[in-house]
């Protein structure tokens, strides 16, 4: 996404310079990687923008030690595209959320990805983006450039600076450089498909799943209506709801669990099995949100128990209508629901005071998003420590101020 009028300093010098200059003067800042999520959070009024895209850059690579290092602006389709060469990969399959917003695919940099701590499927068994930061250089507030962490994941006495920045939207400081863990790809890929499954019955198959020694690394189940979208013809001309599940290994051992695992699955009905190129295409869209593109409605980002997410849906559905998928075994829902002044907010956030969890609003016109809760509201103790950490790093309020809970 090609945002007009930003600055884009070329180095951290310049960055820390231009930061202190607005810290001086009280100016606010909207901090930007590329854009691609921009339209998240409240709407940023702000004197100036800033940009790492000019921070570009892979700084270290270590396949033998499992390791990486790049500037904040780097693209993470170059990130992913070194790591691909060597056989290697994110371990936490970041989503690529341009395509959802209305922008094109592969635009996001790397400084995004742990700046908002967004993990694909394979979170559900390897933890999220930030459980793989290893350490970080950033420019806080004041305009003052410090380092956290390093090659190495240590156990960590008090504040993990490094990882307290993953998921704060460029509220407390600007990443100009990331470093972490990579993992090898797995040689082949395969996909279990049960067909025609209610949301609770699937709930249930994909718990089972994942219960199991067969190292499922992928759960995820879409209802009729959102997989009539899915580009993958293998599953979308099913005409029905579709559950998948992923193994991914060594080739002999992913067609040994893949029937195993269909024996354990067989009270559910019969399970086919994509191999890996179709596999690999179908997870892809999940990784690209595809069942989400190209509509207008509000969307939410939910996540709660496993065990709760379709029960979150049917209780949202007693207020509005609405269409959901499910991944993380059904801990993570994505729920379009109609236009409307909140975008469904008081409903939402009522049925996840029931149940337990957050939810995000992560797209709905600029109105909406500045008149409401985008984000989930903080208990009154985490609120006043959130507000401890941000007076930290930035004292003056400066970087992205009110884009993650209004201004007071």
């Amino acid at each position: 996404m090609d945002v007009p009028g930003v600055v884009r300093p070329a180095t951290e010098w310049e960055l820390s310079s231009l930061i202190a200059a607005a810290a001086e003067r009280g100016k606010p800042i909207e901090v930007l990687g590329a854009g691609t999520k921009r339209d998240v959070g409240r709407p940023v009024q702000a004197a100036l923008t800033i940009s790492t895209t000019s921070l570009r850059g892979i700084t270290l690579y270590e396949p033998t030690e499992l390791v990486m290092s790049a500037q904040a602006g780097t693209l993470l389709a170059d990130v992913e595209g070194q790591l691909a060469a060597k056989g290697q990969m994110l371990p936490f399959e970041p989503i690529d959320l341009g395509p959802a917003l209305g922008g094109e695919a592969g635009r996001g940099t790397i400084g995004a990805v742990f700046a908002t701590n967004l993990s694909g499927s394979r979170r559900v068994v390897t933890g999220a983006a930030r459980d793989h930061l290893l350490g970080v250089r950033a420019v806080n507030g004041r305009g003052e450039a410090f380092k956290s962490g390093g090659r190495v994941m240590k156990n960590v006495t008090g504040y993990d600076i490094a990882r307290g920045l993953a998921g704060s939207w460029g509220t407390l400081a600007v990443l100009t450089e990331v470093t972490f863990k990579v993992v090898p790809r797995p040689e082949e890929t395969a996909t279990l498909v049960l067909s025609g499954l209610t949301d609770d019955l699937a709930t249930e198959v994909m718990c089972q799943a994942l219960g199991t020694p067969y190292e499922v690394s992928g759960a995820v189940h879409l209802p009729q209506v959102m997989a009539s979208r899915l580009r993958t013809s293998e599953l979308r001309d099913l005409r029905k709801s579709v559950t998948a599940l992923r193994i991914e290994n060594f080739s002999k051992f992913v067609r040994y669990r893949c029937e195993k695992l269909r024996e354990n699955l067989e009270p559910y009905g019969k399970a086919e099995v994509l191999g890996d190129d179709v596999s690999r295409a179908f997870w892809d869209e999940m990784r690209q949100l595809s069942v989400l593109q190209g509509d207008q409605r509000p969307l939410w980002r939910i996540s709660t128990k496993p065990t709760f997410g379709h029960k979150v849906v049917e209780a949202i559905r007693q207020y509005m209508p609405v269409d959901a998928f499910y991944d993380w075994s059904g801990g993570l829902i994505w729920l379009e629901v109609p236009v409307s002044a909140d975008a469904g907010a008081s409903d939402i956030r009522r049925v996840i005071a029931q149940y337990g969890g957050h939810a995000t609003l992560m797209r709905a016109e600029p109105a909406v998003r500045a008149a409401i809760d985008v984000f989930q509201p903080l208990e009154p103790g985490a609120e006043r420590l959130s507000r401890g950490i941000k007076a930290a790093f930035d004292p003056a309020g400066i970087l992205n101020p009110g884009r993650m809970y209004a201004l007071s």
